[in-house]
């Protein structure tokens, strides 16, 4: 409970018993906050597997313990699955330069011989004895958020909680808006392979975002702060535009693809009314598409999922409910929704081959699935024995590092 097995540092629980200290302690008392965020980690699961992710951390953990060599008063933490945090006493601002130029270098020299676009960003604020624990997270994450639109591995000082408020939505939405005037996007490919001769799979399309600078930004932080602030429906509709223009003018790429969309952005009518619309032009390139969106977000309207379901269904394209499982997983979801396909939590795939709940769980979704006619999809599988299991329990189709490598697409001009 308190040393993360992976990186060797405390957790989380220790590092906010620190910052109780820190609200304790006499208002002359100061020093530094600093927190990294593992920025690839989720890209580095999809591409490479959980082992390779699990390595990555381990690496970057190692980053930050060298970059702190020379220091005597500090603590390190692993606050979260790809957080960290290192809390400095009785430093002065002026002498964290040291620390951020160290950990850059090494951060970079990590990602130039791993092929890695981005490894981690920084963000860090001083702090001063009777500072309330929430309003230091806060603006530390904030302070992150900014370097992850400076590009890979860079940081970001914030003084004061004025400056959070003003800097971290200038940058955010300024960026958001860059990538959707100037589509500053391209796409990878995973092929899912079916488990059935006879069943039609496609292959999901990965988006990748790229700043000004050509820097490849996080993709979950991207999608996260254009929800934050209001513009995924501008995102979403940027991406599906994208994806259309880029197989209308690749026709070596045949088959059905993926398109994941925000779930906040289908739940709103206009959205779903111009993406029918624009598809409706294109009935065959439309009936290639699924779009797969999250199934948390959707269970939070089923109403609103269904409309837009059956609107999908009626340009000819079909829906896939991703991460599958996390949610509030009911009866009433299959039966009212009616999604073409369920993409299981790739936490069902790990280690199913000892795990006899989770086998009786996909059993049973199998199961209710078959029995109206939806597909399903294993995510994360990653090692033979898990395909061999998840192919004996009669899925329909598995998707994972093990099954097949993420491709780049080169979006014809």
């Amino acid at each position: 409970a308190y040393q993360d097995p992976v990186t060797g540092f405390a957790t989380r629980q220790p590092f906010m018993q620190h910052l109780d200290a820190i609200a304790h302690l006499e208002q002359e008392k100061s020093g530094l906050l600093a927190m990294i965020k593992a920025s690839e980690l989720g890209n580095i699961n999809q591409l490479f597997g959980r082992n390779a992710g699990d390595d990555y951390l381990a690496k970057v953990a190692n980053c930050i313990r060298k970059a702190t060599q020379g220091y005597t008063q500090f603590s390190i933490y692993r606050i979260s699955s790809g957080d960290f945090a290192v809390i400095f006493a009785d430093i002065p601002l002026k002498e964290s330069k040291t620390f951020l130029d160290k950990l850059k270098l090494l951060l970079n020299e990590y990602g130039q011989s791993n092929n890695v676009d981005a490894v981690a960003h920084t963000g860090l604020v001083p702090y001063v004895g009777q500072n309330k624990p929430e309003a230091l997270l806060s603006l530390a994450d904030t302070a992150v958020s900014i370097a992850q639109t400076l590009g890979p591995n860079r940081c970001h000082i914030i003084e004061t909680q004025d400056e959070q408020q003003n800097t971290g939505d200038h940058h955010w939405r300024t960026t958001i808006h860059e990538l959707i005037q100037q589509k500053r996007i391209s796409f990878h490919q995973q092929l899912i392979q079916p488990s059935q001769s006879h069943v039609e799979i496609y292959r999901e399309l990965l988006t990748r975002f790229i700043n000004v600078q050509g820097d490849v930004l996080p993709t979950t932080s991207v999608i996260a702060m254009a929800e934050r602030y209001g513009l995924h429906t501008e995102l979403d509709a940027m991406i599906v535009t994208q994806a259309l223009k880029m197989l209308t003018g690749n026709p070596s790429l045949s088959g059905r693809f993926g398109v994941n969309i925000s779930a906040a952005s289908i739940l709103q009518d206009s959205f779903v009314l111009w993406l029918r619309d624009i598809l409706s032009k294109q009935a065959q390139l439309a009936s290639r598409i699924i779009f797969e969106v999250n199934e948390v977000g959707m269970q939070t309207n089923l109403a609103a999922s269904q409309r837009f379901v059956s609107e999908m269904h009626k340009v000819g394209s079909k829906v896939a409910v991703e991460r599958f499982g996390l949610g509030f997983t009911s009866f009433k979801f299959f039966r009212e929704v009616r999604p073409d396909y369920i993409k299981l939590d790739s936490s069902y795939s790990d280690g199913i081959e000892q795990d006899n709940n989770n086998r009786f769980f996909v059993r049973m979704i199998v199961d209710i699935a078959k029995r109206i006619s939806i597909k399903v999809i294993a995510t994360g599988v990653e090692r033979q024995d898990e395909k061999l299991t998840l192919e004996k329990l009669l899925l329909d189709g598995l998707q994972g590092y093990y099954i097949a490598k993420p491709e780049a697409i080169v979006i014809s001009s």
